[in-house]
């Protein structure tokens, strides 16, 4: 299993004319991207230590998007993935449930990651976090924080997917 990127009209432009002016290192990677190859082929296929920091920059950039996530039969789960910064829209009654499972992932994920007594503060800014759009405000630093360690980094891509389903 593993996200999957295509090239976006951006993207595919870069590669004809180099409007970007990309580097040669993201420019080799974003010629590898197909829409058929998950983050951990583009992984044994290039040298990047913080490939999936380097994705987020191309999607950030609008060079790439997301197509899904690979099944374990190998096929791709329907319908396109949030980017990096996307949120699901907020029900007009937002279910605490799901506040409460958003805050649990992010914690457990620190925890698992990055070790327990790391970002204590941030831990404890999320549990308190009154509401979504507050808990939405410690996305970019938990991903940071998730991105920060080895393990986080290669598990990142699909981190992200469960945690916005909620978020």
């Amino acid at each position: 299993m593993g996200v999957v990127f295509k090239k976006t009209p951006r993207g595919i432009d870069e590669i004809q004319s180099r409007p970007g002016q990309l580097s040669p290192r993201l420019r080799r990677l974003l010629i590898l991207i197909d829409g058929q190859r998950n983050v951990e082929a583009l992984r044994a296929m290039v040298n990047i230590d913080d490939l999936t920091h380097v994705l987020g920059t191309l999607e950030e950039e609008g060079y790439i998007e997301l197509v899904g996530v690979e099944q374990e039969d190998g096929g791709l789960a329907d319908g396109p993935l949030p980017p990096v910064t996307s949120f699901r829209p907020l029900p007009a009654t937002p279910k605490t449930k799901e506040l409460d499972m958003a805050r649990h992932f992010m914690i457990n994920t620190l925890k698992a990651f990055c070790g327990p007594h790391v970002h204590m503060s941030l831990m404890h800014d999320i549990f308190d976090a009154p509401s979504h759009e507050r808990l939405r405000d410690y996305f970019g630093p938990w991903y940071r924080a998730i991105m920060a360690t080895r393990q986080g980094s290669r598990r990142a891509d699909e981190l992200r997917v469960e945690l916005l389903k909620v978020i």
